[in-house]
């Protein structure tokens, strides 16, 4: 077995910021469902620790489902999830050589492409016969980085057809299927940051070649921040449904948003105008980390109804951090 400690090669460790470890500590004390091991992952991923994010998806093979589906600790209800899993299990597997990994990877990347819930159009439902706006985080990242790149895209347009709301410039949350209705309307501001989080990341995945939908993709992405930014508060953050102000104000939002801003900036396809309100939503964000390393106020778990503490707020706290670190300059 080949040791994995080798860094994507954008990566960056934070430096050693106290309240970053603070977070770090405190989202690896938390339990964990499918999805926040994955985002989980992700973040120890791009910061370019591979014995950590070797160390999350073995422990994610404890408990696997009969499908391929991995991290099946607790019902999350989503079918397509653990997909969250998929690109850091897939860099493992190839880092290290490891058979269980590999076997792991293989038999969750089938169950995506072939046994996974689908409506007509071949978009994956994420419960039930449901398209969500979470989805843009779930199987367009992993099959965008182990090289579906049709397939990544083709799930992209196919939230989009029936999520987007070209007038407002946001997704709504949920559309059922079986009833041709939304079922959630609501621009759920956490929602949004998940797609423009995928989004960000099918970008940055999809290679030179594909620069037709690298354009088209970050015209979808640019919407989005534009949408988004017009409901920003003074105070860098949004409201947890991003134009209702009578909705409680909510953190992560803005750090997912964030994280999205400075991965663009870091990659190009993004200009200096969107720089200032992302630093105003990381130092929002900064200023909600309370003395164990929580970071207070996202939407919570396990209802995520109001205002909490979740694992996927730890994440992408850290995974802002790693994105805004890559934006400075080159230490001596």
């Amino acid at each position: 077995m080949r040791h994995f400690n080798s860094p994507p090669t954008s990566a960056v460790t934070p430096r050693l910021d106290p309240l970053v470890v603070r977070v770090r500590e405190a989202a690896l004390a938390m339990q964990r469902k499918d999805w926040e091991q994955g985002v989980m992952a992700q973040v120890f991923l791009e910061a370019g620790e591979g014995s950590r994010v070797a160390q999350l998806v073995r422990a994610a093979l404890i408990y696997k489902g009969g499908e391929g589906t991995i991290a099946t600790l607790g019902n999350s209800g989503g079918l397509i999830d653990c997909a969250m899993l998929g690109e850091a299990l897939w860099r493992a597997a190839q880092a290290t050589g490891e058979a269980a990994l590999q076997e792991a990877e293989a038999h969750l990347r089938r169950y995506i492409l072939e046994r996974a819930r689908r409506a007509p159009d071949g978009t994956l439902y994420h419960a039930a016969q449901q398209r969500w706006v979470d989805s843009f985080h779930c199987a367009p990242p992993y099959l965008a980085a182990v090289g579906e790149h049709d397939e990544a895209i083709r799930q992209v347009e196919g939230l989009r057809l029936y999520l987007w709301n070209a007038k407002a410039r946001l997704y709504s949350h949920i559309w059922d299927d079986e009833a041709q209705r939304f079922e959630n309307p609501a621009f759920w501001g956490v929602g949004n940051g998940w797609a423009a989080a995928g989004l960000t990341r099918v970008i940055g995945a999809l290679p030179a070649h594909r620069q037709p939908d690298r354009e088209r993709l970050t015209t979808y992405l640019r919407e989005l921040l534009d949408g988004c930014l017009a409901f920003q508060r003074p105070d860098g953050l949004f409201h947890n449904v991003l134009d209702r102000p009578d909705s409680f104000v909510e953190t992560n939002a803005a750090q997912m948003l964030a994280y999205a801003i400075y991965s663009g900036l870091r990659g190009g396809w993004l200009g200096p105008s969107y720089r200032e309100a992302a630093d105003r939503m990381r130092r929002a964000a900064r200023a909600q980390v309370d003395a164990l390393g929580f970071v207070q106020g996202v939407c919570g778990a396990p209802s995520f109804d109001a205002p909490g503490v979740a694992p996927e707020g730890q994440a992408f706290f850290l995974l802002m951090e790693s994105a805004a670190e890559r934006q400075a300059p080159e230490q001596p």
